[in-house]
């Protein structure tokens, strides 16, 4: 059985990279899988541990997961690696308890409107996938973690902002149904720092020591700001993507998420140890552009370089 702290020590900030998963989404053209691997292989030897590593989705409409096993199967054999997998349904979940996925992820949106758009079902609905996904998660022998992104949370292109006290329940729904953790997804890039701050802060009060992650996005360029309030108020669990990859087809105008190795550097100015060597994080992007011509990459680092004065991967994880 796996625990909390067996994947999220206290104390730990896990940067997780989820440009496999949400990066792929809406990509013209996908890496293929001998591609994934050296991205995966290249990323673990630079010191990250953390993947979102695909979706487990009908292989004819998402033709870019249709190789999420063998992504899973290489990152478990990599020592303490922890990959991720995307489950929107019983049928997904089944699939991936089949394999070695450390961690189930469903996703809950808070407005109707983008809930229904998205995984097309009433939030009530998707409420009760978790519950019956938690439910066959605690029928597995391996037991991994489920944890629920909480899409919207910070406003909605559909339905505007967003009531805070509606997030917090829905929450409390989410921790009832059986999830480990929930992680707060700006997935519109609506929110400025002192949002994502007191959304932090509340959440991290009604958490009873789980850890909370967020998921934000670049859209207004607002993301890494808002990761730097979402760290100094306790969040521990960040995503971001190389080279700021991703996107959300059901949320219109929606942009990638906030770049990974900009994320690092991030925390390493602000005293939050990653164990990553962010100079050859910015190198492996090659592998991307190789695998994705004609895509569009982001990222400041990518552009300026780290100063000189950086620690380049000295910390240990």
């Amino acid at each position: 059985m796996t625990t909390i702290t067996d994947l999220y020590p206290d104390g730990h900030t896990a940067l997780r990279e989820v440009g496999l998963r949400d990066g792929l989404q809406m990509v013209k053209v996908f890496p293929s899988t001998a591609g994934k691997k050296r991205w995966v292989a290249a990323e673990y030897a630079a010191g990250v541990r953390y993947f979102d590593a695909g979706s487990f989705l009908p292989a004819q409409r998402h033709p870019q997961f249709a190789d999420v096993r063998d992504v899973v199967n290489f990152l478990s054999d990599l020592p303490d690696a922890v990959a991720s997998v995307l489950t929107l349904n019983m049928r997904g979940a089944a699939d991936a308890l089949e394999g070695t996925a450390r961690q189930l992820d469903c996703v809950v949106s808070a407005t109707e409107s983008h809930s229904r758009r998205n995984v097309h079902r009433s939030r009530k609905e998707a409420l009760q996938v978790v519950t019956e996904i938690c439910r066959l998660r605690n029928q597995s022998a391996r037991r991994p973690l489920v944890a629920v992104g909480l899409s919207n949370a910070l406003g909605c292109t559909l339905e505007g902002a967003v009531d805070p006290l509606e997030v917090y329940r829905l929450i409390g729904c989410c921790y009832e149904a059986g999830a480990d953790f929930v992680s707060i997804a700006d997935t519109v890039g609506f929110a400025g720092p002192r949002q994502v701050a007191e959304m932090v802060r509340a959440v991290v009060g009604m958490d009873d020591g789980r850890p909370v992650g967020v998921h934000l996005h670049d859209t207004r360029g607002l993301g890494l700001a808002n990761a730097s309030a979402a760290l100094d108020e306790g969040a521990t669990i960040i995503d971001a993507s190389l080279g700021g990859l991703g996107g959300c087809p059901a949320a219109p105008r929606a942009t990638g998420n906030i770049v990974f190795e900009d994320l690092a550097f991030l925390c390493e100015t602000k005293g939050f140890k990653t164990g990553i060597d962010i100079e050859q994080l910015i190198g492996l992007r090659a592998i991307q552009a190789e695998e994705m011509p004609g895509e569009i990459f982001y990222g400041a680092l990518e552009r300026a370089g780290l100063p000189s004065s950086v620690m380049k991967g000295e910390s240990a994880r």
